[in-house]
């Protein structure tokens, strides 16, 4: 029986925790979360460590050290006060460098008093429907979701995530046939900030308009705004950004995703004996003891790890194998 309506589903792993929107049992949409991280809609305490003459911005630290990027501060406030901070982008890991959590202050708020993730209604479950979250993790790892007669490409740069648009067939009819995987990538992935759409150089303005009429009307649900379609078959959108995409992570952390995986692959295995995970040797120093701990008191056996350069980074297997 078909669902009522999209639903987000969250699953507690090991060292994440992720979240989908599931309707009818296809993923529309994903979110991950590693723990200790500040999150959108998070409120936490900080101290004002700096402070730009004559504006309300400055810089403040948390307990835990770590940096947020603050606007509208108070009138009078100086460097050393405790502040009330509403986190609104995490912390966004780059290559060669890190973009601090941004916020506000705000006032008379509860500390501590986070937002639900992803949102009062999600629902803790103990495994997503099979099949889901491998397919928005491995269309993120690759970066490529296909649609008939060709695929789109999605890659990370430090201003922007880029989209290219790679297929067979007129320009015009491969732009219009790539409009629903691109914005199935923007939710899937979860995508923010800078956006560019590189589609094939349409000629015609009529072309043009009509792909650009096909992107708004499958983008209707995706708060955003973007630019027309110019010559040379260039379209940028700029969407909210409150925190790193599946397509960071991997750019940044593939190793910490990949070996994430292998717990969940373990996590999920059903049957008697011992767990059996096989992982490529880069994997290996990434699953610490804490970790391969959590793993057997979540299934309740002995647990083996073991190594094979052969295996891709993104292929860990895991077995149940007699003890």
């Amino acid at each position: 029986m078909p669902d009522s309506g999209p639903r987000w589903l969250v699953e507690d792993g090991i060292g994440e925790r992720r979240a989908l929107l599931v309707k009818d049992r296809e993923a529309l949409a994903a979110k991950l979360l590693w723990p200790g991280e500040m999150r959108a809609g998070d409120i936490v305490p900080a101290r004002l460590v700096a402070k730009r003459a004559g504006k309300a911005r400055g810089t403040a630290r948390t307990e835990a050290g770590r940096e947020i990027l603050v606007d509208q501060l108070p009138w009078g406030v100086t460097e050393g006060a405790t502040l009330t901070v509403l986190i609104t982008r995490a912390a966004i890991a780059e290559r060669g460098r890190l973009k601090r959590a941004q916020g506000r202050v705000v006032d008379g708020v509860p500390k501590n008093e986070a937002a639900p993730w992803p949102n009062a209604s999600a629902r803790v479950v103990r495994r997503f429907p099979s099949g889901l979250w491998e397919e928005a993790w491995s269309g993120a790892s690759s970066g490529s979701i296909t649609f008939p007669g060709g695929e789109i490409l999605c890659s990370v740069t430090p201003a922007m995530t880029v989209i290219d648009v790679d297929g067979e067939g007129t320009p015009r009819d491969l732009a219009l046939g790539a409009v629903p995987a691109i914005a199935r990538a923007m939710v899937l992935f979860d995508c923010g900030g800078n956006i560019g759409i590189d589609f094939p150089s349409i000629e015609t303005k009529a072309d043009r308009r009509a792909v650009d009429e096909a992107l708004g009307a499958a983008l209707a649900d995706f708060p955003h705004e973007r630019t027309a379609m110019n010559g040379f078959g260039f379209v940028q959108v700029v969407a909210r950004l409150e925190g790193p995409s599946l397509l960071d992570r991997f750019a940044t952390s593939r190793v910490g995703m990949c070996a994430r995986m292998a717990l969940r692959r373990a996590e999920i295995l059903d049957g008697a004996g011992t767990v059996l995970a096989t992982v490529h040797p880069a994997l290996r120093a990434k699953l610490g003891a804490e970790w391969l701990d959590e793993l057997a008191r979540r299934t309740g056996r002995e647990v083996r790890v073991e190594t094979d350069p052969g295996l891709a980074l993104e292929a860990p297997s895991a077995q149940i194998v007699a003890p």
